[in-house]
């Protein structure tokens, strides 16, 4: 309470670009290197700052931001971003007694290793293309709510897909279809079981082997096997069936959330005043948009799971 008002109020860094290199520190001897935009959010006891202009208990964002620096120093063996987020936010909630949570979203450039004649290179790596994501939300007492996910996966398939026996009324202009081409630009987080920093698994390698095996279930279950496919009645179906094998696989999620943007590639047709005869490409030249593109969401979660 301040002056008669109820005041909620945070304060923190944004996007803190940081790149840490581990030498010969992969599992197969390797060099690792990981590329950070760090987010950080502090909820403190710092009232006076705001209703009197007494500076005294807020942490400088400039300190946040060379806490980051500092601390991707401090980390001699290999961190993921959930492990690094983790240890940010337990220096802010136990360094600061003023802190009472703090708020770290980390997403990670796709940084892959090269593969030259045939073997991956020891210390050459290339930028793939969809991102990796965390937020790790840490109350003073140890209460921790852990999210991965990944951003800007892009998925098609040009056949198995189609769209029949959703509502028509007079604005409906869209045929129905058994064939179509499904093409989607893939957002995924999922919610970890873990509700405090001493359940966290400490391999090294944990959260990305985590990762890189969602990832897989996901692009595995869009496509279907490799010979034939698998039908996919709706956006909405493949989406379910998308989460549902995720969690069957994983245990220690709680929920998944997928946004799957319907990016529509359109079969091209051409006429002319001379000619009024539409040439139908119906199967072979598209017109390819992003917009507008359906909207497609959906969270999935185990019963009794904190979403």
């Amino acid at each position: 309470m301040a002056n008669g008002f109820n005041l909620e109020q945070q304060h923190g860094k944004g996007r803190v670009r940081v790149s840490r290199v581990w030498r010969k520190a992969g599992e197969d001897g390797s060099d690792v290197i990981v590329e950070w935009s760090v987010s950080i959010s502090l909820l403190s006891d710092c009232l006076a700052a705001y209703t009197e202009g007494d500076n005294s208990s807020i942490v400088a964002t400039d300190t946040m931001k060379n806490t980051v620096y500092a601390k991707a120093k401090e980390c001699r063996e290999v961190e993921s971003a959930e492990s690094f987020g983790i240890l940010l936010a337990k220096h802010f909630t136990t360094f600061y007694p003023q802190v009472t949570t703090a708020i770290i979203s980390i997403v990670e450039k796709p940084w892959e290793r090269v593969v030259v004649d045939g073997r991956p290179h020891v210390h050459g790596f290339k930028l793939g293309s969809e991102k990796r994501t965390t937020e790790v939300t840490l109350k003073k007492f140890g209460a921790l709510r852990l999210v991965s996910g990944i951003q800007g996966l892009s998925l098609l398939k040009t056949t198995q897909s189609g769209f029949e026996g959703f509502v028509r009324d007079l604005y409906t202009l869209l045929p129905e279809t058994k064939e179509r081409m499904l093409a989607t630009e893939l957002s995924a987080s999922w919610r970890f079981h873990f509700e405090s920093i001493y359940s966290v698994p400490t391999n090294s390698f944990f959260f990305t082997r985590r990762y890189e095996n969602v990832k897989s279930v996901l692009v595995d279950t869009f496509f279907g096997p490799p010979d034939s496919g698998v039908y996919s009645p709706s956006v909405q179906n493949t989406l379910h069936c998308m989460a549902v094998a995720v969690l069957n696989r994983f245990p220690d999620l709680a929920s998944i959330q997928l946004r799957m943007p319907n990016l529509h590639f359109l079969p091209v047709n051409l006429s002319s005043k001379d000619d009024p005869n539409l040439v139908k490409f119906a199967d072979d030249v598209y017109l390819p948009t992003d917009e507008p593109h359906g909207t497609i969401e959906a969270t999935l979660s185990r019963p009794l799971s904190k979403l």
